[in-house]
């Protein structure tokens, strides 16, 4: 275990997306830590925002976002590690966050909201989580309404369909011969997929059906997850490759993320050309985009946030030798990553405290 004077303390709920993503980082690193259920009063009086998880420290410090949770763990209990520090071992970690947070959330959103019986279900476990029917269906409300901004529409259903099957498919073959999405030991990657296959597609009780009748090797690696025990787990594949299953999981992901995440970072980077200041916030949502998702266009809200996001995968790309950066091309060859490797921000994004601000290109 990695001791501290007083636990750090998971704020969320085990419905909520990013709640999983960090209670899976806390508990393979063995920390001494405590999980309670969100209280939004208190969480928007310390960050000034609606957003859940939350993290306070043993020295009472107030993290939000989870990619800079996981960051901050990281870096404060490099053992047992998360961050692989390879070359494509690291790419491929940055790369599935950046699908798992920005892209993933469509399907999610879906499989809760998508039908009328699995909204009917996540409504009563709603109210049971608030202790209130009223207080349950007011929340409900919202989300079904979010469903829309990340473009889970009624006419988009088959294919977002379409995505989960394949996307489970590819993942059940990875998971019937390696532990976890790297090999045998928790990554980020890990920590990332399983915001939105634990914490939708399985604690909803309709996907959750679908995961237990097509894809039982997701479900004993969201088992693994949850209970990592990281001193019986084994290791990284060796001089920094991947396993050969991870390719066609990869694949899935950059044939139906890479064109949404291109169209969030073209529009985001036309908006900024006009109003971009350095030193100043940006508002959050600057209309929407449209992309193809297997032949069908998706609209949704279009967050400044994802340029930030880009930037985890972009920068450590960037700053990559040229002969690394050479290994990782021919690893990633027909991926669909291509196109998103390949391009330049104009602009850039930094964090002051719960902030995006533009800062200057580097």
């Amino acid at each position: 275990m990695n001791p501290t004077d007083r636990p750090y303390v998971l704020h969320g709920f085990d419905v909520s997306y990013f709640t999983a993503k960090a209670r899976v980082a806390m508990r393979y690193k063995q920390l001494y830590m405590e999980e309670r259920r969100a209280n939004l009063r208190m969480i928007i009086d310390k960050t000034g925002l609606a957003f859940i998880p939350i993290v306070t420290t043993p020295t009472d410090e107030v993290w939000q976002d989870t990619s800079e949770i996981l960051d901050n763990l990281e870096a404060r209990h490099p053992n047992p590690p998360l961050y692989p520090r390879t070359p494509l071992q690291g790419l491929v970690c940055a790369l599935i966050e950046l699908f798992s947070d920005e892209i993933c959330l469509t399907a999610a959103m879906h499989t809760r909201w998508g039908t009328a019986e699995s909204e009917a279900m996540t409504r009563r476990r709603f109210g049971a989580m608030t202790g209130s029917i009223e207080q349950g269906n007011r929340a409900a409300d919202q989300m079904v309404k979010a469903r829309y901004g990340v473009g889970a529409t009624p006419e988009a259903a088959p294919a977002i369909d379409e995505h989960i099957a394949d996307l489970l498919a590819a993942l059940s073959a990875h998971f019937e011969e390696h532990d976890f999405l790297l090999g045998e030991r928790t990554s980020l990657a890990d920590c990332a997929l399983m915001g939105p296959v634990y914490a939708h597609f399985y604690t909803d009780l309709v996907s959750r059906r679908l995961l237990l009748e097509t894809a039982v090797p997701v479900v004993r690696w969201i088992e693994y997850c949850n209970m990592p025990g990281a001193d019986a787990q084994g290791d990284w594949p060796a001089d920094d490759a991947i396993p050969d299953t991870l390719l066609r999981v990869l694949q899935v992901m950059g044939r139906d993320g890479v064109p949404m995440l291109l169209a969030l970072a073209q529009a985001i980077e036309a908006w900024a050309d006009e109003n971009a200041k350095i030193g100043e916030t940006p508002p959050r949502a600057i209309g929407t985009v449209t992309a193809d998702l297997l032949g069908t266009p998706i609209t949704r809200g279009c967050q400044v946030y994802s340029l930030w996001m880009l930037q985890r995968v972009l920068d450590p790309y960037r700053a990559l030798s040229d002969a690394d950066r050479t290994c990782v091309d021919a690893a990633l060859a027909g991926t669909g990553w291509e196109e998103l490797l390949a391009y330049v921000p104009r602009h850039r994004l930094e964090k002051r405290g719960f902030d995006l601000v533009f800062a200057s290109p580097e």
